[in-house]
């Protein structure tokens, strides 16, 4: 049955160096994807590097300045741009500018906690 998120009643989790708010995923009915809306704080400590494993993640630029660091190099990241991160592929988004960075991140999964590795830098990756 179709049904609204409102976005006060999503989850926010506790990940470093951002706020994201979880607005679906299996933990609001969904069956196979997850969308997020991550904001970054410009000065705020950086969340390193990490891996979805066995599935790609898109990420919509909607406001801000950054640059999504990855395996391949880096890639200049402005409002409207949309940034695919293939599976397996180590990245790292970070902001750039003096304001806030809002993104729009979707996953086709459910839950990808079980599919996301974590490092805490690029040499430890």
């Amino acid at each position: 049955m179709a049904g609204t998120v409102r976005r006060g009643e999503a989850r926010v989790l506790d990940l470093p160096g951002r706020i994201a708010t979880e607005v679906a995923s299996a933990a609001t009915g969904a069956t196979s994807s997850t969308v997020r809306l991550v904001e970054i704080a410009p000065g705020t400590a950086r969340r390193g590097p990490h891996v979805h494993d066995g599935f790609e993640e898109v990420i919509h630029v909607l406001e801000g300045k950054g640059v999504l660091r990855t395996d391949g190099g880096d890639h200049p990241l402005a409002p409207g741009d949309t940034a695919l991160v293939p599976p397996g592929e180590r990245h790292q988004t970070v902001n750039t500018g003096d304001g806030t960075l809002a993104l729009f991140c979707v996953f086709p999964v459910a839950d990808i906690r079980p599919g996301t590795r974590e490092f805490e830098s690029w040499d430890g990756a």
